[in-house]
């Protein structure tokens, strides 16, 4: 069973974010970065069928030189090789761009199943996975929480709203993006660490992915990110107790909406 695990790195979540120049993002210079969460738990899903079933787990990350830490980090717990997509072309990509990339690098390998986490740290968009999908022309399920395989077909757990569960079954290839707290992501051993060490990092860039600029220009852009302004509002309520309450209860239902 070939599994492609997607990998993404993200600042980390003690770091201290200021914005750039710009506006339009934070600047990513003099700080820590980690592997996104939920893919750490979609990693995690990967190894453990691995386990199971056999085959292998390949890494597919999307990102500048330093990314290689968190290919590392995925190789070390026991994923088998990666690709690394590492191009100026690959840099501040959206989702849609992302996902054109990982499609290419990921059809050649012709997997049995393609994990992502459920959405970035950072961005938060939870769109590649999905879009991945659609692009690859794959079946998919989102939101999970449990994997058993069952032949060539899966049977999968999504998590709803409201405390709600839902069981699917589906056909192999498939993608899947994962739920954080699935399950509890393993460490990397000092074997493992050694090991990682003599595993392949197949670095890919566009013109191997037969990817032209077009390819990647993207569909939305973030104009400006901005700090929200706190501000406080005081106002005072006059009539009589029964005036007042139902002012009140009118504005906290509709005003707060905290009703």
């Amino acid at each position: 069973m070939k599994i492609i695990v997607c990998l993404k790195q993200v600042p980390s979540r003690d770091a201290v974010l200021r914005l750039n120049a710009a506006r339009t993002w934070v600047e990513l210079a003099d700080i820590s970065f980690e592997v996104n969460e939920p893919d750490i738990y979609a990693l995690e899903e990967g190894l453990r069928l691995k386990e199971k079933h056999g085959g292998e787990v390949v890494i597919c990350c999307l990102g500048p030189a330093r990314a290689q830490q968190a290919i590392k980090e995925a190789l070390a717990k026991g994923a088998d090789r990666a690709l690394h997509l590492d191009a100026p072309e690959f840099e501040e990509l959206d989702p849609h761009g992302v996902a054109r990339a990982m499609s290419r690098a990921i059809a050649i390998e012709n997997p049995d199943l393609v994990l992502t986490g459920l959405q970035s740290d950072d961005s938060g968009s939870a769109q590649t996975g999905v879009l991945l999908a659609e692009m690859l022309g794959l079946p998919h399920s989102t939101i999970i929480m449990e994997i058993q395989v069952e032949g060539s077909a899966l049977k999968v757990k999504r998590e709803l709203e409201g405390g709600w569960f839902q069981w699917m079954e589906m056909a192999l290839p498939a993608l899947l993006t994962i739920q954080s707290g699935i399950s509890k992501p393993r460490y990397a051993t000092l074997k493992g660490i050694m090991a990682a060490k003599s595993k392949p990092i197949q670095k890919l860039a566009p013109a191997d992915l037969g990817l032209t600029p077009d390819d990647l220009a993207p569909r939305q852009k973030i104009s400006k990110v901005y700090v929200p302004v706190k501000k406080a509002q005081t106002e005072f309520l006059q009539g009589t107790a029964k005036e007042i309450a139902a002012r009140l209860a009118d504005k906290l239902k509709n005003e707060a909406r905290v009703l």
